[in-house]
Parts: structure tokens; sequence; C-alpha cells
């Protein structure tokens, strides 16, 4: 059984990402990792090459400026990547997304187990939101709570909207594919970065989803850290690929205030409790059928 990895990155250093911790947390796992690096103006290609991995297969591409509604550029780059797999089963991180090393073995132990299931096409992680600093992850509806990470190449399945989880094709169409839940998160930093490169990152995200107009009238204007409606304290370990960034960030890190929050919409906060007390979300999207 062969596991290819699989992802894209475009001006992953300048935006503040976790590109090398991200690629790494796939190279120890997989036996193959397909990049598609988009057309970047920092040095995101030569660091990635410089690493000198020979599992590493990139695929550079010029990313279509036009694509500005949805993300849609996101599943466009995302597909150039898994369209170049030759695995097996095929994991997905997205450069902000990162594995814990302990989590290794139980993964490849759930892809033993699913691989000659007759129904199961993809596998089912959760998820660690961090937010502000490395301390606080994001909780409540605000967040997703599991999403599609591993998929096993039918040459069906494509990534759908911008990028979040998948679709499969058959005859009767477009349909969620069919997953199992496993015990392993996903250690998402997207929103753990120095705020000078948070406004960077605000700029260049919301450009793939709205117009110039829109940019100019929404977009925060001043170097500062992010809030929102919930924050609980993180009291697991980080995955080790991690301790040097986390220890390089730690000045600015300081600076992040978690009592700081956005004021919460009433229903907003009446679903969350209700959450809380019995542990379901209403109305949840899931990007899934959950089979197993």
């Amino acid at each position: 059984m062969k596991i290819s990895g699989f992802t894209f990155v475009r001006n992953g250093f300048k935006l503040g990402y976790p590109v090398l911790e991200s690629l790494q947390s796939l190279l120890d796992i997989c036996d193959e990792v397909v990049i598609a690096i988009g057309n970047s103006d920092d040095e995101t290609e030569e660091r990635i090459k410089n690493l000198g991995n020979p599992k590493i297969i990139i695929i550079s591409t010029v990313w279509d400026e036009t694509l500005r509604e949805g993300g849609t550029i996101l599943a466009q780059q995302t597909d150039i990547a898994l369209q170049h797999c030759t695995g097996d089963w095929l994991l997905y991180l997205q450069a902000d997304e990162v594995l814990h090393e302990k989590d290794y073995d139980i993964i490849k132990q759930y892809a033993h187990r699913y691989f000659h299931h007759p129904t199961i096409e993809g596998l089912l992680f959760s998820y660690y939101h961090f937010f502000g600093n490395y301390n606080y992850i994001g909780t409540g509806r605000q967040w997703y709570r599991s999403e599609i990470r591993m998929i096993k190449n039918t040459n069906s399945v494509f990534s759908w909207r911008d990028a979040q989880g998948f679709r499969t094709k058959d005859a009767n169409g477009i349909r969620k594919l069919k997953v199992a839940s496993i015990p392993v998160s996903i250690y998402h930093y997207g929103w753990v970065r120095n705020p000078i490169d948070y406004l960077k990152k605000q700029a260049a995200f919301h450009k793939l989803y709205h117009d110039d107009t829109w940019l100019k009238e929404y977009l925060p204007k001043s170097e500062e850290f992010p809030s929102c409606y919930q924050l609980d304290t993180f009291t697991a370990t980080h995955p080790t690929i991690m301790n040097n960034k986390i220890q390089s960030d730690h000045q600015w890190c300081e600076q992040f205030n978690p009592t700081i929050r956005k004021k919460r919409p009433l229903i907003v906060l009446i679903l969350d409790i209700i959450e809380k007390i019995t542990g379901y979300r209403i109305g949840e999207y899931k990007n899934y059928t959950l089979i197993d």
C-alpha cells in the first residue's frame, strides 16, 4: 500500500505559513509528496527545493488571478497536486496544517484497515484550530470540527469549493464521500501569525473571494491580532516539528491578549450553550457522509 501526500502553496513564507513543518509531517508518513507551488515572490520554491528530499515532487503553477469567487483557485491548485499522485491513499494537508508524530502509526493502521473496505472512500480527521498564539484554540460553531484529509485514489475524487473538503463523481452525479472517522487531529495554525503577516495573509486570502471594491472597504487597515468569539486553553502537546517555530515566534506571541473577544450574536451564544451541554451542533455543515 502506497501513501501519497499532496498540498499546494504560494508565497508561504511571506504570509507566515508553517510551510516546512507541514511538508515535513507529510514526508514523515508518505512515500511521495506532491506540492503545487504557485508563482511566488518569496523564497517558497527555493526553500522547498533546498530540502533535497527525493520524495518531493514539485509542480510549478501560475495562479489565475481572475478566479476570485468562492476560493475557486484553491480547489484548482489542490486538484493539480492530487492528479499527480500515484499512491493508493492520498493524504492532504494545507500549508497551515501539521500532523503530530504520535499519530503517524495510527493513520497507517486505519489506512490498512479500510484499504479493502468496499464502502469507505475517505478518512475523517478532527481539528485543533489554534488562534492568536500557540496556547489557545478557537472553539464553538465558528470553527469546523472535522474534515476529510485522506482519500482513496479512485480518479473520481476532486477538491470541493474552496478546497476545505472533497467530492466524488459516480453514475448518479456529484456526491459527498463516504468516510470513517479516525482518532487523529489536524493541528491548524492558520490563525497564529505575526500581526504583520496576518495583515498580508488577510489581503491575499480575501483577494481569492472578493473584488477590489470589497477589499478596499473591508480589509483590516492596521497590524493587529484577530479576535474571535470563544477560546479554550490548549493543554496537550504540539507536533515536535513545530518546536523551533514556536520558540522563534515567542516574542510576538506574548503580545496576544486572549481576553479581547468579538461580541457573540445572541443566536450564536444560545447555539454554543446548547452544544456545550448536549455535544450536538445544530445545523452543522458536514462535507461528508459518515459511515463508520
